[in-house]
């Protein structure tokens, strides 16, 4: 019995684990962003449990937090004392690209656990905080660009743990003390340093220690040998009563030699002194500015070793930090534009619009950035646009995150969808090994297309004007579908790019090059409701004649009354799904009318395609499965004359 009580009060002591709330870390936490002005993007909600807060993430037991990232959200003036201090348990403090001022607390020195701290782009001061030395279980500090000053402590030598160390961009200046842990990145370059650079450091490349114009040794040019000391006087050697004597017997003409010979010998000495000097000023390696593209080469994030995406994303030509990357209300994440610059990316297909790249960051999030090109409306219409796109939610649509806007590069940050599109999954191999797209699955790609255009339209007033099957993104199993790329036509001007896939526009977009328009949106809904149920890509050689598209195919095979030719051979597997087949067909055939006032709304053809008879028996369960294997295998019903 006794036994049994032990166990169940041992299980509420881990239930109790599990659901505990970190209550003193909380309160340091309100603390430090109720003393410290911030971006709106943060908003704790104090009712809320702090392991949701932005930024935040506790330990596995929710009773500690664990991480605090907080990277260009805007916080400015001085950390609060006793605020993040008190956060004992923390591993990973990030507070970079901020507007933070004063000296780093001192009570930074109870993070014992602390293995990340970073703080660069920010404007703290003062001298190297003497309080982070103490810090032994740290092995990544980057204080880089900031206003520090002062010389680096030896006390650097107490953290046995550290492998890189990040001072870059400051204005520490004396000698750099001999460091003997052992480091894999060190940076102290554009400083104000001087004296020899220690050998346990010569292994860094040059660009570690560029910038300061008094240091040499290691990979800099060697460090002058002081001249020698001239050889001792021959007079030094005799006797001074001899010199005494001879000094009485020399000449005028002597003396005047004599003089001559140490004036010509400092002049050669001072020429020689010149000489080497301009001689070393072109060894040195000029001074770099502080642009965004040094800050990401040089400062690391959390978990560094990725490689570095910047050339691809942006084509090697950032403009300045005055531009930031912009996130927009109700976002998820947390990173800023050098986050973005220094993430692996990987090419993930080039659009009308522009080229989309799949984006992991340092700290393992990813997401889809899409460059822009051919952008012509100004900056204000830029961001004003895209704030109209920021606030559509809808589960059917992908969210757009964040922007960056400049003169060169304007940028647009999407959640990354897992599954990839539509158009991979309907037109991807065909071979032996393929796993045929049941009719179940389009049908619910076609209604969630449908919502999410619909939203776009009622609720953003937005037109998406590039709908095809490359846009529609598909989540998780069920392949819910979500549509992208919306809303981008007004950044273009006339028509949007000419250079989109004409199967999918409507006549009127394509004889008048106006616009598109929430009809224009319906016909390439349509078209891609014909793509689903045939399998055939608009554009698509197989079509027949040259230059005929999609509509006009199904219309002339259904006119010659061979309406199961249209479908896809492989929904031909499936039962009892014939009817549903054509009355899709039906709408997608109402929607492709040439005559825009005899399409109907977005919202009707939701509703339209809610409606279609489902075939459910009393109990409310399918008979039809997207199983083949539970069918005559190969066997093809002629579904009943359609009249579109």
């Amino acid at each position: 019995m006794a036994f049994i009580i032990f166990f169940f009060l041992s299980l509420l002591q881990l239930s109790s684990r599990f659901n505990s709330e970190p209550t003193q870390d909380k309160k340091a936490l309100i603390a430090f962003i109720s003393q410290t002005p911030h971006s709106y993007r943060l908003k704790w909600n104090v009712s809320d449990s702090v392991c949701n807060w932005v930024g935040v993430q506790c330990d596995s037991t929710n009773s500690s937090v664990y991480s605090l990232r907080l990277p260009g959200v805007d916080l400015v003036g001085r950390v609060p004392p006793d605020s993040i201090g008190r956060l004992t348990q923390l591993r990973i403090l990030s507070l970079r690209s901020n507007a933070l001022t004063g000296q780093v607390p001192s009570d930074f020195s109870n993070l014992k656990f602390l293995r990340s701290l970073y703080l660069q782009n920010n404007r703290f001061s003062g001298e190297f905080p003497l309080s982070l030395t103490r810090l032994t279980r740290l092995n990544r500090l980057v204080l880089s660009s900031n206003n520090f000053n002062g010389t680096i402590p030896f006390a650097i030598n107490n953290l046995t743990r550290l492998t890189g160390l990040f001072l870059e961009n400051n204005t520490f200046s004396g000698e750099i003390p001999s460091i003997t842990i052992k480091l894999v990145n060190f940076d102290v370059s554009n400083n104000r340093l001087n004296g020899s650079i220690p050998e346990s450091l010569s292994k860094f490349p040059a660009s570690s220690f560029a910038g300061n114009l008094d240091l040499c040794g290691g990979p800099l040019q060697p460090c002058e040998q002081n001249f020698p000391a001239p050889a001792p006087s021959p007079e030094s050697t005799v006797p001074s009563s001899l010199v005494h004597q001879k000094s009485k017997k020399l000449s005028t003409g002597a003396i005047i030699g004599i003089v001559v010979g140490c004036v010509a010998g400092a002049l050669l000495l001072l020429l020689l002194v010149l000489f080497c000097l301009r001689k070393r000023k072109r060894r040195q390696p000029p001074k770099s500015p502080k642009p965004v593209a040094t800050a990401a080469r040089s400062v690391p994030t959390a978990e560094a070793g990725t490689s570095s995406s910047k050339d691809e994303i942006t084509g090697g030509s950032m403009e300045s930090e005055r531009n930031k990357l912009v996130f927009l209300e109700g976002g998820i994440y947390n990173f800023d534009l050098e986050d973005l610059l220094r993430a692996s990316a990987e090419v993930l297909g080039k659009g009308s619009v522009g080229t989309s790249y799949k984006a992991v960051l340092e700290e393992g999030t990813t997401v889809v950035v899409k460059r822009l090109k051919d952008v012509v409306v100004t900056k204000k219409e830029f961001e004003m646009q895209i704030e109209i796109l920021g606030k559509i939610k809808h589960e059917n649509v992908v969210p757009l995150r964040a922007f960056y806007f400049s003169k060169d590069e304007k940028l647009l940050v999407y959640d990354y969808i897992t599954s990839g599109s539509l158009s991979a999954l309907l037109h991807g191999s065909r071979g032996s090994g393929r796993t045929p797209l049941g009719w179940e699955n389009r049908r619910r790609i076609a209604l969630g297309t449908a919502r999410g255009v619909a939203c776009l339209h009622v609720s953003g007033k937005v037109v998406h004007g590039n709908i095809k099957s490359s846009n529609i993104l598909l989540r998780g199993p069920d392949n819910d579908a979500s549509v992208s790329d919306f809303g981008l036509n007004p950044l273009f001007g006339n028509g949007g790019p000419s250079n989109r896939i004409a199967g999918y526009r409507a006549p009127e977009v394509l004889e008048t090059r106006k616009m598109t328009t929430f009809k224009s949106d319906v016909y390439s809904f349509g078209v891609l409701l014909l793509e689903l149920l045939t399998g055939k890509a608009p554009n698509q050689a197989s079509l027949g004649e040259d230059g005929i598209d999609l509509p006009r195919w199904v219309q002339s095979v259904v006119r010659e009354e061979w309406t199961a030719e249209v479908f896809d051979a492989e929904l031909m597997r499936f039962h009892n799904i014939e009817e549903e087949m054509v009355q899709l067909l039906q709408i997608a055939m109402t929607c492709v009318s040439v005559v825009p006032d005899q399409r109907p709304s977005m919202q009707e053809v939701v509703h339209l395609i809610e409606g279609m008879n489902r075939g459910e028996t009393d109990d409310g369960l399918r008979q039809s499965s997207d199983d083949p294997s539970k069918g005559s295998e190969g066997e093809s019903r002629t579904p009943p004359r359609s009249t579109p």
